[in-house]
């Protein structure tokens, strides 16, 4: 991967009741490999969605973000996507 590369991941997160507290502690272990956090759901007057979307820019050495994205993928209920933007 090119150092100069963005690498973004996206995480949509089934049930953010429950599943957020772990989510929490990945994050927090790889903070120094997060630039960026964007949390998205659903909100309205009558509920808040369970699902979410959660979108990462990384920093940080590829290894650490593939790293990052392993403990990620180990978690049930969290689907984990990985874009990558070069540059020419």
């Amino acid at each position: 991967m090119p150092k100069d590369a963005h690498i973004i991941i996206g995480i949509h997160v089934q049930d953010r009741i429950h599943q957020v507290p772990d989510l929490q502690k990945v994050f927090t272990e790889y903070g120094c490999n997060i630039h960026t956090r964007l949390g998205l759901h659903e909100v309205n007057d009558a509920n808040c969605s369970v699902a979410g979307l959660i979108i990462l820019e990384t920093a940080g050495p590829d290894a650490q973000i593939e790293k990052l994205i392993r403990a990620l993928n180990q978690m049930d209920g969290i689907d984990v996507q990985k874009m990558v933007f070069g540059h020419e």
